[in-house]
């Protein structure tokens, strides 16, 4: 699991305080304008739009392969379970990975159709927003803060659109175990 001060300390300059984002709490959407500490960041389609552009941004800086590049220049954040809610079951899967210059790349995987595809996006080193998309079409656009990659469960924006918006929850899956320390050895 990449923890804060791992991934804090492997950019150059470091990210200082890390930055929270509690959709619904810290982070909320109210007539027609977004709030981020009850202090106004942007209109519902600056927000929107803000999120667009940072997936978008990621698309042209991907890597062939990220296990063919230099190793030494992506940083694993892990894989996680994406859920419409508590209660919802999880189809969805992304593996996500960050390169030293704020860069995302991974693979989103739906177990319920059996499709994989490359997703794509970057990280605002002001903001500590991370925003990526999956595959061509950039829609949906999914969001969570740099910080909350590091957390264990942690919540989601997925944009559909400028107009539509929806409140998500990630979680991390464990890695497997090796073959060894499975069989108890």
């Amino acid at each position: 699991m990449a923890s804060w001060g791992a991934v804090t300390g492997w950019w150059a300059g470091g990210w200082g305080e890390p930055v929270y984002y509690d959709y619904g709490d810290n982070l909320y959407y109210d007539d027609g304008a977004v709030y981020y500490n009850d202090q106004q960041i942007a209109t519902e389609d600056e927000y929107a739009q803000q999120a667009i552009d940072l997936a978008a941004a990621g698309e042209d800086q991907q890597p062939q392969n990220i296990e063919g590049s230099n190793a030494d220049d992506w940083m694993s954040l892990g894989v996680f379970a994406l859920s419409t809610g508590k209660d919802a079951e999880a189809v969805m899967m992304v593996q996500l990975a960050v390169s030293k210059d704020g860069v995302i790349a991974g693979t989103y995987t739906n177990t319920t159709t059996d499709k994989a595809l490359p997703l794509h996006g970057t990280v605002d080193k002001k903001t500590q927003r991370a925003a990526w998309s999956i595959g061509d079409a950039g829609d949906p656009v999914m969001e969570t803060g740099i910080y909350n990659l590091t957390k264990d469960e942690t919540p989601l924006l997925v944009h559909f659109g400028k107009q539509k918006h929806q409140e998500w929850l990630m979680v991390r899956l464990e890695p497997p175990k090796e073959n060894g320390a499975a069989a108890g050895k």
